[in-house]
């Protein structure tokens, strides 16, 4: 299935404007800091991800941990480096979207991106 075919739980680290253009975009999102639930602590989001059936975009490594530790989830995305300002945030999600990636759940998908080159990993588990 296509990364972008799934609905989306959005980390509070990812700035609002990269919510909005995903939502511009057409896809399924919902945004922990819309929702109010500042603080979270990440097994939660994993979790509230999860029961809904949606993954979880953010740019918090401690997400890969949780899901090798065994926690249940149906994907991750995880963009490095993170904290960027939302232009660069979005363009990178644009080149996640250009590569095309099918993926099955549970997936990790990291994408790292220097200057204008994204590398894309895929972990399967």
């Amino acid at each position: 299935m296509n990364l972008f075919s799934f609905p989306w739980l959005i980390d509070e680290n990812i700035h609002p404007e990269v919510v909005a253009y995903l939502r511009r975009e057409g896809l399924d999102v919902v945004s922990i800091s819309e929702q109010g639930r500042f603080g979270l602590p990440d097994v939660k989001v994993l979790r509230q991800a999860f029961k809904a059936g949606r993954i979880v975009l953010t740019h918090d490594s401690d997400f890969g941990n949780l899901a090798l530790m065994g926690a249940e989830f149906v994907g991750i995305l995880y963009l490095r480096p993170g904290h960027i300002n939302a232009e660069f945030t979005i363009q990178t999600l644009n080149a996640i979207r250009d590569s095309e990636i099918d993926v099955t759940p549970p997936f990790i998908v990291v994408a790292e991106r220097t200057a204008d080159n994204v590398r894309i990993r895929i972990r399967k588990l």
